[in-house]
């Protein structure tokens, strides 16, 4: 069976777990707060990735979207955790910021993808 997403994007979300996992290893642990928003980023951030993998072998088109919502709905629950890790915990913008972005923009791309997706449906 054929993957429904370039395997360019696939790895790109894999690249973007394993950031997270590497920014979570960075985090100053000592305060409480800073590690349970640190797991929350490390769960939802990898969850990414896994989402994308589970929609590249998705059945149906129903399922593709499915799938993506997840991973879009992971990647702005990791966005959230990030800004309060930076604006509440002061936590380096240099840990966060990068991360930030590219949230960002693989919202912007789950987005495009599932409203296209739709759009071919209707």
């Amino acid at each position: 069976m054929k993957s429904r997403l370039p395997a360019e994007f696939r790895e790109r979300t894999k690249r973007y777990a394993a950031e997270v996992i590497r920014r979570f290893v960075k985090l100053p642990k000592p305060q409480e707060e800073v590690r349970v928003i640190g797991k929350q980023l490390l769960r939802s951030g990898t969850s990414v990735a896994a989402h994308v993998r589970e929609a590249s072998r998705a059945r149906s088109e129903a399922e593709f979207v499915s799938k993506l919502g997840g991973a879009l709905q992971e990647a702005d629950e990791s966005s959230l955790w990030l800004e309060l890790l930076r604006e509440e915990c002061r936590v380096s913008a240099n840990l966060t910021i990068p991360l930030e972005r590219e949230s960002s923009e693989l919202i912007a791309i789950f987005t495009t993808m599932i409203n296209r997706t739709n759009e071919r449906g209707t």
